[in-house]
C-alpha cells in the first residue's frame, strides 16, 4: 500500500514537472519567434507615411520598442498591459491593419489575438495603470534594468522623446523633478516614472511586480496554441 502511494505521488511530480518544463520551452519559443519576428515591409511603407520624419534607423528602433511592448505581454501572462509611447502605437496600430499578418504573428507569438488599445498615461484609470507598470516591470527586466529603482528609462519609455515625437509621451525618472500634478498624469506634461511605484496615484501597485493583483504574472505564459 506504501509503495503504491510513493508511486502516485512521484507519478504526479514528474508529471507536474513535465507540464512546466513544456509550458517553460513554449514560452522560450514564443520569446524566440517575437525577437527575431521581421514585420512586413509594406507596415513601414504605412508607417513612413505617417511619420515621415523618422529615418531607416529610426523606425527600426521603433519595431524594436514594439517588440518589447509584445514581451511584456508574453511575459506578463496575457495580462492586461498599456501602450506608453505614441510612436510605437503607431507603428503598432499600422500592423495590425495587416490583419493576416498580424492574426498569424499573435498566433505564433501568444496563441491568442491581442486588440489594440490606444496609448494612455498614468492617470486615474486603474486598469490603464495596472498596465503600464506591467509594461514598465517588464521592459526594465528586458533592459536588466531594476524596476523600482531605476537608473534611466527602458526603451519604450524613452523612445517618444528620443525621436522627437511631437504629442509623445515624455518621461522623467525622478519625481521631484516634476510638480506633483505632473507626476499623477496631467495632460499634456511630462510623466514621472517614479509614480508607477507610488500607491497615492491610485490606491494601488497592481501590475507592478507580482503582487497580490498580478499573482502568477513574473513565471506565467500566455497559453494557447
Amino acid at each position: 500500500m506504501e509503495f503504491l502511494v510513493a508511486a502516485i505521488v512521484i507519478g504526479l511530480i514528474v508529471s507536474a514537472l513535465l507540464g512546466y518544463l513544456a509550458m517553460w520551452r513554449e514560452r522560450v519559443v514564443r520569446e524566440r519567434f517575437i525577437r527575431a519576428y521581421m514585420f512586413p515591409p509594406g507596415v513601414f511603407q504605412k508607417f513612413h507615411a505617417a511619420r515621415p520624419g523618422l529615418e531607416v534607423k529610426d523606425q527600426q528602433l521603433v519595431a524594436r520598442a514594439l517588440r518589447h511592448f509584445f514581451l511584456a505581454w508574453l511575459k506578463g501572462g496575457c495580462r492586461r498591459v498599456a501602450m506608453p509611447t505614441q510612436v510605437t502605437d503607431d507603428l503598432w496600430h499600422e500592423f495590425i491593419l495587416f490583419t493576416r499578418d498580424y492574426q498569424r504573428f499573435c498566433d505564433k507569438a501568444f496563441g491568442q489575438f491581442l486588440h489594440h488599445t490606444p496609448a494612455v498615461k498614468l492617470g486615474r484609470v486603474k486598469a490603464d495603470n495596472e498596465g503600464l507598470r506591467r509594461v514598465w516591470w517588464f521592459s526594465c527586466l528586458e533592459e536588466n534594468i531594476d524596476p523600482r529603482k531605476a537608473t534611466r528609462l527602458p526603451l519604450l519609455f524613452a523612445i517618444d522623446r528620443k525621436l522627437a515625437i511631437p504629442g509623445g509621451f515624455v518621461y522623467e525618472l525622478d519625481c521631484r523633478r516634476a510638480p506633483r500634478d505632473v507626476a499623477q498624469g496631467a495632460a499634456g506634461g511630462t510623466q514621472c516614472a517614479e509614480a508607477f511605484g507610488d500607491s497615492s496615484v491610485d490606491g494601488s501597485t497592481d501590475g507592478l511586480g507580482c503582487t497580490s493583483g498580478d499573482s502568477g504574472g513574473c513565471s506565467g505564459g500566455c497559453g494557447g496554441d
